[in-house]
């Protein structure tokens, strides 16, 4: 099989009847680890809205547990549409083509209907708009903005040894966009740090692109660090986490940007 083969096998492909399979090959096997840092920027995204961090910071469960707080919002997360979008074309081994970018809104589609929700956006196109519009009317600085993304990092950051954590803080905060990192309250990076990192996926990319695609027999399958040994429907949720002490946020942001509403 050859490096655009699969892709080639996709263009062959209806989205509107075949966007599960589609979708498919696309987090399993051409950008599992592109789409998952995808979902994971549009997850922090949503602490730019101080009503959602807001809420998040009076349930405490980040102080509680919050890597099975992660764990249970990125199945629900998987439904993004823009944000997987957005990091793949930047940062993938190849750009998304039009059936495979379809195929997010589609699925995006079905999960909120199944959901409940109506007046869902019908494509791509009106996904992204609804995206920018909302966050153009919605982000505002709020301090619980901070205490939750800082609460976030700490997740992602505590997934590496502890001397590597501030270099993982830092590297994760330049891939955040000016607007976000206003809203979140933290700090923009140097851009000499930021053309570092920039460079970096690139060179990633253009090492995945040189090898062989991922057999078919080997599908990427994402592991939640909260539940090693699998998990139902019961497990989901913050219930068994209320009986757990609080873990003190302590400050693993560097350099952090000073607080706007004190100015």
């Amino acid at each position: 099989m050859g490096r655009y083969s699969r892709l080639r096998r996709i263009e062959r492909l209806d989205p509107r009847q075949d966007y599960e399979q589609i979708f498919r090959w696309l987090t399993q096997y051409e950008f599992p680890w592109d789409y998952t840092q995808g979902v994971s920027v549009a997850f922090l995204r949503d602490y730019g809205v101080p009503r959602i961090s807001q809420l998040r910071g009076r349930t405490k469960e980040f102080e509680r547990a919050g890597q099975k707080r992660y764990d249970d919002t990125v199945p629900v997360l998987a439904t993004t549409v823009v944000g997987p979008k957005r990091w793949i074309d930047r940062y993938g081994w190849r750009r998304l083509s039009a059936a495979e970018t379809e195929s997010l809104a589609l699925v995006g589609r079905r999960m909120g209907e199944l959901m409940g929700i109506t007046g869902l956006p019908a494509d791509y196109a009106g996904f992204e708009q609804l995206h920018d519009a909302y966050e153009k009317e919605m982000f505002a600085y709020d301090p619980a903005n901070r205490r939750v993304a800082a609460a976030t990092l700490r997740v992602v950051t505590g997934w590496y040894p502890r001397p590597l954590r501030p270099h993982a803080a830092r590297a994760s905060l330049a891939v955040l966009d000016e607007p976000l990192l206003t809203a979140l309250g933290l700090p923009e990076q140097p851009r000499r740090l930021r053309t570092a990192v920039h460079r970096a996926l690139r060179a990633r990319a253009a090492l995945v692109r040189a090898l062989p695609p991922r057999p078919d027999r080997w599908p990427h399958r994402p592991k939640p660090r909260s539940y090693p040994f699998g998990w139902a429907l019961d497990d989901l949720g913050p219930h068994w986490a209320h009986g757990r002490p609080l873990e003190p946020l302590t400050e693993e942001v560097p350099n952090p940007a000073p607080d706007p509403a004190s100015s």
